[in-house]
């Protein structure tokens, strides 16, 4: 696959990142300075490109869930675009919910993954400024949802494998989304795609935010790349709501267990794909890869079983969300008491109880 791609840039490093950084800049350095002046220094550029890839291999390996975050936002990760246009042979658009209007922050057509023909749905952030406008930021309104659902309808009459890629802080929370029916659309794509009688892949790539994210999830396997994240809410979101202060973040990222790991312990989520040392912005066509090669290999198993016992498996999958989970109510429901009399939580004691959440 192709090289690393190594950006020195100050918008290529999250703020963990400044030892890796120095590195690269000493490794440009020297490159520039062999070219000047004729020196050859690669004993000196392989030694640091160890020291480099050590120490990507030592944070990465242990990300705390706020950084999980972070490296799922990276402005530079991959999104469905490039997807679209590394791993989907012949792609072909469909446009439009047949109600109100084509909605850009989702994305559906046909195209051949591997050697299979496949509807593919995904949530599409943009990349330019211009794009990211269009699409709302991958926040889709009700007719994204609609489109989505009559094209997963589409490829179940003409017996295509649904695969779906998930990448969205959420729904689009306006007053017209809301009008158009947000919550209708979301619920009924839930239902329906529960019965589709089509095997269905569905694969975070980057934020899983919220029912926006569930809204194309429901299938027969629900993967994530390493360092994405799934989550009932943003971790900005959460501490708004239960600390009433936003510099909480990290510590609602934690409790909110939803970084791949977590969630795979949890049994929510089938499998976690591999990113490439340092995260999927590092090296785009080896992320890409990797989700094709799951791709092909989960259907091939999911082709082998028939439609009852699919649709049966499905079923029993979903339903049994959330099982694994044990809810302490008079714990939470004492936070929140001591939250609403004093403005603030308790320090020590609280975060316990909100991790049960």
């Amino acid at each position: 696959m192709a090289r690393e791609n190594n950006r020195v840039n100050g918008g290529g490093y999250l703020d963990f990142e400044q030892k890796v950084a120095d590195l690269e800049r000493q490794i440009e350095e020297l490159r520039s300075l062999g070219a000047k002046k004729g020196i050859d220094y690669s004993i000196d550029i392989r030694r640091l490109e160890k020291s480099r890839i050590a120490e990507l291999k030592s944070l990465y390996g242990r990300l705390t869930a706020w950084q999980t975050v972070q490296v799922a936002r990276h402005p530079q990760r991959p999104i469905l675009a490039d997807y679209l246009n590394l791993m989907v042979k012949d792609f072909r658009e469909l446009h439009g919910d047949r109600c109100f209007g084509d909605d850009r922050a989702i994305v559906a057509g046909i195209g051949q993954i591997a050697r299979n023909k496949v509807l593919i749905v995904g949530q599409n952030k943009g990349k330019t400024t211009k794009e990211k406008i269009a699409c709302n930021f991958g926040c889709p309104n009700p007719e994204g949802y609609r489109k989505a659902l009559a094209k997963m309808r589409f490829a179940e009459k003409y017996g295509l494998p649904i695969v779906t890629l998930i990448d969205t802080p959420g729904a689009y929370p306006g007053v017209g989304a809301e009008e158009r029916g947000q919550a209708q659309a979301i619920a009924t794509n839930l239902s329906e795609m529960s019965r589709l009688k089509v095997p269905i892949i569905s694969i975070c790539i980057g934020e899983g935010g919220s029912g926006g994210a569930l809204g194309i999830a429901v299938g027969d396997r629900l993967a994530m790349l390493e360092f994405a994240y799934y989550s009932v809410i943003s971790p900005e979101g959460c501490a708004a709501i239960l600390w009433r202060d936003g510099a909480q973040a990290p510590s609602a990222a934690a409790a909110l267990k939803l970084t791949s790991k977590d969630l795979h312990e949890l049994g929510l989520v089938d499998a976690i794909i591999p990113e490439p040392v340092g995260g999927a912005h590092r090296n785009v066509h080896d992320t890409v890869y990797n989700v094709e090669t799951f791709v092909a290999k989960t259907l091939a198993q999911l082709r082998r079983i028939g439609t009852d016992a699919l649709l049966e498996a499905r079923y029993r999958k979903w339903r049994s969300v959330g099982q694994a989970a044990t809810v302490n109510v008079p714990a939470v429901a004492s936070a929140r008491t001591r939250i609403a009399s004093t403005g603030r939580p308790a320090a020590a004691k609280r975060d316990s109880s909100v991790a049960e959440v």
